[in-house]
């Protein structure tokens, strides 16, 4: 057509349709004018504004009307594509009065649906619906081409179309389980979602936003108001978009998973578009409350977790299942991260809200790891959102925008002693319930929950704040340091540390593609998050506030606190460079000789022993010059007048001595025993009164702590310690000040830990008057009922095991027999558990190795373990034995049970480490050691005897000399068996017994000595 017959045509066609009252004309005239060519920018004006007068704002949904308004949108449509950039904002209109009753009767449809079953109308309705979305869609890729309108009322009507689009999108998601035709509706949905989010691009950077700041302090100089207006139109539609995208991200979470791709483009949205404006946006978008909604998404999908697996605890939860709840969860992490990003100063508005959410994820993992039925879910909580959480809150601590004030809130509010110390007298017993999870995540408020649960949730957090703190800034790193007093203090708390030594808890391990989760010990994962931490601050200047923690905490009174500072302290010491080492070493020298006095070094847990305990342990991390060092300067001192309390506070809490080198070990050896003798020697009751000091005896004491780990011979140690330990005996007997007796009573103490170590002692004639003395002390005497000789039982239980080693005669009812049955019979009448076990295991050495067969003289009727348990008032030898039965398999059991498969990978993976390590030491000669029988074993290993080199083949002895050992085998064995004839016929022992027994021992140690040979060819 022409153009002036077309607009002829055009018109007489609208009249025709203003004046027709039948529905169905109407609709056939709509067709006509669909069939126009119309290209004439006033005409198309023409038809959009009449098309709009057309739309039937019924309020009953009618068939014939529902399908007229069907045909005004088909026209409408077809015409969009033409060139309407001067009327568009007439089919804007007409899009935005189809929107508003399309969403006033959506509900409607819905309602009538289900109440009269109106399928026709819904059909119609919906393929309405699917029109109008797509005519939107179009609507909004058009606006695109054009920049932004300077009209105020067509900017108004923009803004209009853009409310009730969304408005009828986010109605639309709302009901969408109720629409006939849901899944084209979403389809359409997501394509008017994504034109409207590059139309806000298109906008935002057609806006010269570097004068935004010029119209906020009132400047209008640089912008006209033209660029004022349109500024504030992009400002609206993207401010109006992004709350509506976060309406419809809201929605379809709560729809379940039918939604995912809904719930990906309206966050995804939401963060593309927060990302204009060059942070203009923050002024006028409530960021916060978009963060608080993603933080309630999450804390929402935990929540629902926790009921339904606390309802229904019958099976294992999959991993299918598991990654159907968790990864929704990291996708609301993962834009809540970018946002924070974005917005510091806006999440710090809600940081409350996200430290709590992050705090519920950790004690979440600690929870489902508690639960055997849970692992698997708590190994796809640890894969999914460990770092996420804690990204979270790097997001913010990192935020250079943020004020360290702020920072340091953010801290307090999760680690400070605020934060749990009204948590303390709680009852944890729910906690190891998984039915407690809902109840948990109910407590979610403005504060922090109150129930002692969470503790762990907070160290764990802690421990994963420290593991990944390489990425965390220099600020932080140091105030995360300064948290590291509160750590320690929530570990006093018996419930966090008992759990941290049960608990296996799921980490991360790895990184890039290999990252995997690892299950180990709570308290494991703890001493390698302390550690990655030690190595990320090493070159920061955290690390001196670390250094002093850790000065500070070497005396922590708690057990489990000392252990962890002391396993720092020797991580340090093992990977630091010698010089720093060494300076460490040094000060804590320093500290010693500070700390050192004579009447603390018997106290154990004083001051002085606990730093020696902590030098004596972290030396066996330093080299052997630093061993030296430390001996020469402290323990060899003979100047300084403590040298020898500093040195017996050493050897009493494990000093290496044998780090130190054997020129440096010898002179220590020879030291020891010169002392020892020059007591033992000068030793009287004078010299006890008329010595102040509360270290008195030093040398008695230096020499019990190093018998285990100097080369004392035996030779060094003879009878002079027994006629010692009777003089300390009768002293004790008559002294009468308190003082006095006491050291009296630690000597006696020590020096029968030294004798029970010194087999040959037993031999000795002046034993049997040490046994009549000691049955006088502490059965028949006066000073039986004294209390401080309660003291030395435990090592009278050790000199009593040793009388395996003494010939005992039962047959002749001597005295000594008897004061040794009396002896056992006071120990194992000892009803504290600690002295039961001690007496038992003394009992059951000497059981072992003893000669006597009428064991059950040395049992007393009423000892400890003869009665009921259950009344215990009635007692029985037999149930002693019993018991005593079964404490001897508890003490083999290890040796008896079979292995298991992964026991035995493990001693295979062991075998093969200790194999490479001799094979790289096989070319090294040992060193002399003290016991002859290794010597020649090792020489033997490395294929050196007598300066010659064997090789690796078997040699085979000759026939001659192997025949004559197994006949000199034979007859030991024979020799044997007569000894024990000969011992049950002989009344008492004469001088041909004791020299045949003497010279026979010594052929035994030969032929032993030969045989080895033997079988070694």
């Amino acid at each position: 057509m022409e153009g002036g017959s077309s607009s002829s045509e055009l018109q007489s066609i609208q009249d025709a349709i203003r004046c027709s009252d039948v529905v169905e004309n109407r609709i056939e005239l709509l067709t006509k004018l669909g069939d126009l060519k119309i290209t004439e920018k006033s005409e198309l004006a023409s038809l959009a504004e009449s098309l709009t007068t057309f739309w039937e704002d019924y309020t009953c949904l009618d068939i014939s009307q529902c399908m007229l308004n069907g045909a005004i949108l088909q026209v409408a449509a077809k015409y969009l594509e033409s060139d309407i950039s001067n009327c568009l904002a007439h089919f804007l209109a007409l899009g935005t009065k189809a929107s508003i009753w399309c969403g006033k009767h959506l509900k409607m449809t819905l309602m009538s649906t289900e109440e009269s079953q109106e399928e026709e109308h819904a059909k119609l309705f919906f393929e309405l619906l699917l029109n109008l979305l797509s005519f939107s869609g179009a609507s909004f890729s058009f606006l695109a081409r054009f920049p932004v309108s300077v009209d105020k009322l067509s900017l108004d009507i923009v803004e209009k179309f853009f409310v009730e689009q969304l408005n009828l999108i986010k109605d639309s998601i709302s009901e969408i389980k109720r629409i006939q035709c849901f899944e084209s509706v979403v389809k359409v949905t997501l394509e008017v979602i994504d034109a409207v989010i590059r139309l806000c691009g298109a906008y935002a950077r057609a806006v010269n936003w570097e004068s935004w700041d010029e119209k906020l302090a009132g400047d209008k100089t640089g912008m006209d108001v033209e660029g004022i207006s349109n500024m504030n139109h992009v400002i609206n539609v993207t401010k109006y978009t992004i709350e509506k995208l976060c309406e419809i991200g809201i929605v379809a979470a709560n729809n379940g998973g039918s939604l995912v791709k809904v719930l990906n483009f309206s966050w995804k949205g939401v963060v593309t578009l927060l990302q204009l404006g060059e942070g203009v946006l923050a002024t006028t978008v409530n960021v916060a409350d978009i963060i608080s909604n993603l933080i309630s998404l999450v804390n929402e999908s935990l929540r629902c977790a926790a009921e339904a697996w606390s309802s229904s605890l019958k099976e294992t939860i999959s991993v299918t299942e598991a990654r159907k709840t968790f990864l929704p969860v990291k996708f609301y992490l993962i834009n809540a991260i970018k946002i924070s990003s974005l917005y510091p100063c806006q999440a710090y508005l809600v940081q409350g809200e996200i430290t709590n959410c992050i705090l519920m994820i950790s004690t979440f993992k600690i929870l489902l790891s508690n639960e055997k039925l849970l692992k698997t879910a708590a190994d796809v909580l640890t894969e999914l959102l460990e770092k996420a959480s804690l990204d979270l809150l790097i997001s913010l601590l990192n935020s250079s925008q943020m004020k360290q004030e702020f920072k340091g809130e953010i801290l307090d509010s999760l680690f400070s002693k605020g934060s749990y110390r009204d948590t303390v007298s709680k009852d944890l017993s729910k906690f190891n319930k998984i039915s407690s999870l809902d109840e948990i995540f109910s407590l979610c408020g403005e504060a922090f929950p109150g129930e002692k649960g969470l503790l762990l949730g907070r160290v764990s957090l802690f421990l994963g704040i420290l593991k990944f703190s390489v990425d965390l800034e220099e600020d932080v790193k140091l105030g995360i340091t300064r948290k590291l007093g509160w750590f320690l203090d929530i570990l006093i708390d018996e419930d966090v540390y008992s759990s941290i030594l049960l608990l296996e808890v799921p980490g991360l391990y790895g990184s890039g593609e290999t990252v995997e989760v690892v299950w180990q010990p709570m308290f494991s994962f703890l001493l390698n998050a302390l550690e990655i931490f030690m190595l990320v601050v090493s070159p920061s200047p955290a690390r001196r506030e670390l250094e002093s923690f850790l000065l500070e905490n070497i005396f922590h009174p708690h057990f489990l606190c000392w252990e962890i500072v002391m396993e720092l302290w020797c991580f340090m010491l093992r990977y630091a460079e010698p010089g720093m080492a060494s300076g460490i070493i040094g000060k804590l020298c320093s500290l010693l000789k500070f700390v050192a006095s004579a009447e603390s070094v018997l106290v154990p847990g004083s001051a002085l022993r606990k730093l020696a305990r902590s030098i004596s342990m972290l030396l066996t991390f330093g080299a052997q010059s630093m061993v030296d060092q430390v001996y020469m300067s402290i323990v060899s001192d003979d100047g300084a007048q403590l040298s020898s309390v500093m040195r017996l506070a050493l050897f009493m809490e494990g000093f290496p001595v044998n780090l130190l080198s054997d020129k440096m070990k010898s002179i220590a050896t020879q030291r020891i025993i010169t002392d020892y003798y020059v007591f033992v020697e000068n030793f009287d009751d004078k010299s006890m009164r008329s010595f102040h000091s509360g270290a008195f005896g030093v040398p008695v004491f230096a020499l019990s702590a190093s018998l285990q780990s100097l080369p004392i011979s035996i030779s060094d140690i003879d009878v002079k310690t027994l006629k010692f330990l009777v003089a300390i005996i009768h002293n004790y007997r008559v002294s009468s000040d308190k003082l006095v007796k006491e050291r009296y009573c630690k000597l006696l103490s020590e020096t029968l830990g030294i004798i029970s170590k010194m087999n040959h002692l037993y031999a000795s004639d002046e034993m049997e008057k040490v046994i009549f003395e000691l049955e006088n002390l502490f059965i028949s005497g006066p000073a039986a009922s004294d209390t401080q000789l309660y003291e030395c039982k435990p090592n009278l239980a050790l000199f009593m095991a040793g009388l395996a080693h003494m010939e005992i005669n039962e047959t002749n009812q001597s005295a000594k027999t008897s004061v040794l049955w009396d002896l056992y019979h006071m120990l194992l009448r000892e009803r504290h558990w600690a002295f039961i076990h001690l007496a038992i295991a003394a009992f059951g050495y000497f059981s072992a190795r003893t000669c006597c067969n009428a064991l059950w003289r040395f049992v007393p009727q009423d000892a400890a373990l003869s009665y009921d348990l259950a009344s215990a008032n009635e007692a029985s030898v037999e149930r002693f034995m019993s018991q005593f039965k079964i404490f001897l398999e508890k003490e083999t059991a290890l040796l008896a049970m079979t292995p298991s498969s992964d026991q035995l990978g493990l001693l295979v993976r062991e075998g093969l480490t200790l194999k490479e390590m001799f094979q790289k030491k096989s070319n090294v000669i040992p060193e002399t050691t003290v016991c002859e029988n290794m010597e020649i074993d090792c020489k033997k290993q490395t294929g050196e005897i007598n300066g010659g080199k064997q090789t690796n083949k078997k040699r085979k002895l000759p026939d001659g000399i192997r025949k004559g050992m197994e006949l000199l085998e034979s007859g030991m064995k024979v020799i044997v068996d007569g000894l024990s004839q000969w011992q049950r016929i002989q009344s008492s022992s004469d001088e041909l017994h004791e020299k045949f027994l003497s010279n026979f021992s010594r052929l035994e140690d030969e032929v032993a000595q030969l045989i080895g040979l033997a079988g070694t060819d």
